[in-house]
């Protein structure tokens, strides 16, 4: 992987993030309230379960 193709995935990668706070900041807001809350425990499963996607995806796509 170039570093070109790094800088791609990681700018594609902010453009997602930044959809939900700019096109929809009060159900952003909400969620991000709503998920503050979460017992730590579930915090780590939904991390986990997106940490293995990514890794998955990359290994399948590579």
């Amino acid at each position: 992987m170039t570093f070109q193709t790094f800088m791609l995935a990681i700018g594609l990668m902010l453009v997602l993030e930044g959809i939900g706070p700019c096109l929809f900041p009060n159900k952003w807001r909400a969620y991000m309230l709503e998920i503050s809350q979460q017992n730590q425990r579930v915090l780590q499963r939904i991390g986990g379960s997106i940490l293995v996607s990514g890794i998955v995806l990359l290994i399948i796509f590579s």
